[in-house]
């Protein structure tokens, strides 16, 4: 790999370890020329669906808006951006995995509250209002409701799976 500080064709390895929940290889590099080190990551290059909006056009799926409309939701509350880019990374690979060339943008908007429901209720609740179109106190309440009724996700967390995720 070629240095991005001194254009030298010649690096070598340092250290490789595991990163992204095993989605990616972490490799510190030092350059053989001007001795200086950087950090480089390997993925596989897989390619997610298409996202069918709602009005039937096709967009690739945008990792960014992805990202953007989860931290909007989670503006302000206490979740560690580590958890939210574990977050963000378990749904890019599960829509990978799902092996469809297209998926609904609504299956994307369930998959995105899901993951927020574990990582926040507030911030659950704030997207699904945007996300579902809460047009009263009554939707939202609703919603609370049903938030309470469920076991907290740390709980949901520790319970085995009937059907595994992989």
């Amino acid at each position: 790999m070629q240095c991005p500080f001194c254009d030298e064709g010649d690096t070598r390895v340092v250290d490789s370890r595991l990163a992204d929940d095993g989605a990616q290889v972490r490799r510190r590099r030092e350059c053989t020329g001007c001795r200086e080190r950087f950090t480089t990551y390997e993925t596989a290059e897989l390619s997610a669906p298409r996202i069918v909006k709602n009005d039937g056009t096709r967009v690739p799926f945008d990792e960014r808006k992805l990202r953007a409309g989860m931290l909007r939701a989670l503006e302000k509350r206490p979740v560690p951006s580590d958890a939210v880019e574990a977050a963000i990374g378990r749904l890019r690979r599960r829509l990978t995995r799902t092996g469809e060339r297209e998926i609904a943008s609504s299956a994307v908007g369930e998959l995105v509250m899901e993951a927020l429901r574990d990582l926040d209720r507030v911030a659950y609740v704030r997207f699904a209002s945007v996300y579902r179109s809460f047009e009263g106190v009554s939707e939202f309440r609703e919603e609370i409701d049903r938030l309470e009724n469920e076991p907290p996700p740390e709980a949901r967390r520790s319970q085995i799976p009937l059907i595994p995720d992989d």
